[in-house]
């Protein structure tokens, strides 16, 4: 399973808020403008409960199905979930039930299957635009070039509601060689944001790990997803 009692649970995640709000105060930052989200995948019911006990609001899921079944077993928990994967246009339709926030969303097609799925639900569905800064070839996302004319094609879309943009850097030991892929999100978003589209929000920017989420801060995320930092190492 994992490499912790219980007991540190609540101990990692205040030694994470602690290095929220210290970094954002010392950017000049207001620490409540960063959100944490826990990053739960692979861990079991009995460990994301002490996550929750320990006053967490926001859980972020890799896995269509995994989330399923946690959700409907931590359902006496007030908790928002966010969906941080992959997500294969098959999955729209659960996804849009059980997600207050699809951080990944990188093409025209799932917009539309999404947007298709929130309809027939009565829902306007929060997403985040994925963007693929570094250019990597194994990385999900979209081209920062293209950005632009995807939020415009989603713009004309009634049950989709973007709200900001989200990326996952090449991982490198050293946390500020990501800085240069965060600051260019960052800017990215104030292009956008000026573009003026019509129904598109720039106010998010989902960045940084456990690696990098202090860099990630300093460059303006409002989101950060942390799980090895509470949970401790995947086996």
């Amino acid at each position: 399973m994992t490499s912790f009692d219980f007991d540190s649970i609540g101990k990692n995640i205040a030694e994470v808020r602690h290095t929220i709000t210290r970094t954002a105060l010392a950017c000049g930052r207001n620490p409540e403008s960063i959100r944490l989200v826990v990053v739960s995948k692979t861990m079991p019911c009995e460990i994301v409960s002490q996550a929750l006990k320990s006053g967490i609001q926001i859980l972020g899921e890799n896995y269509i199905q995994e989330a399923t079944c946690k959700a409907a077993d931590l359902g006496e928990f007030p908790v928002s979930w966010h969906f941080i994967g992959h997500l294969q246009s098959n999955k729209a339709k659960t996804a849009v039930q059980l997600f207050d926030l699809i951080h990944t969303v990188d093409s025209r097609k799932t917009a539309l299957e999404l947007n298709r799925q929130a309809e027939k639900i009565h829902k306007c569905q929060k997403i985040l635009i994925q963007v693929n800064v570094a250019g990597e070839a194994t990385k999900s996302g979209i081209a920062p070039e293209k950005t632009q004319e995807l939020l415009e094609e989603i713009s004309r879309l009634d049950h989709l509601s973007v709200r900001g943009l989200m990326t996952m850097p090449p991982y490198e030991k050293n946390p500020e060689s990501a800085r240069p892929h965060f600051k260019a999100l960052y800017l990215l978003g104030k292009t956008l944001e000026q573009a003026g589209i019509s129904g598109i929000s720039m106010e998010e920017l989902s960045m940084g790990t456990t690696h990098d989420f202090p860099v990630a801060i300093e460059e303006g995320a409002t989101l950060v997803r942390i799980g090895t930092a509470i949970f401790g190492k995947r086996k």
